[in-house]
């Protein structure tokens, strides 16, 4: 195992990680931006107003993806599973 080698396998798992977790903080950064522009036109400044609305859109969006999720992490893991006997070259 070279240092590239594992370098390599680092930066996969970052891309993983980024595309697992990129669509829910994505659909959360755009919800909270948009109640944060309704509460500043109207003047509301409701602390439930931020947070029911953006946990919701957070489940939706887990509901929504969650099968593309789950194939990545686990085509990303059965690729690092299969691989072990390379790596211990």
């Amino acid at each position: 195992m070279t240092t590239a080698f594992i370098v390599g396998i680092m930066a996969e798992a970052i891309k993983v990680t980024l595309f697992v977790a990129g669509p829910v903080l994505i659909v959360a950064l755009v919800v909270g931006v948009a109640i944060s522009l309704f509460q500043a036109v109207t003047q509301v400044q409701e602390m439930t107003l931020s947070y029911v609305p953006k946990v919701v859109a957070v489940l939706v969006a887990l509901v929504a993806s969650l099968p593309w999720m789950i194939n990545l992490l686990l085509n990303f893991t059965s690729n690092l599973f299969s691989n072990i006997p390379n790596y211990v070259k």
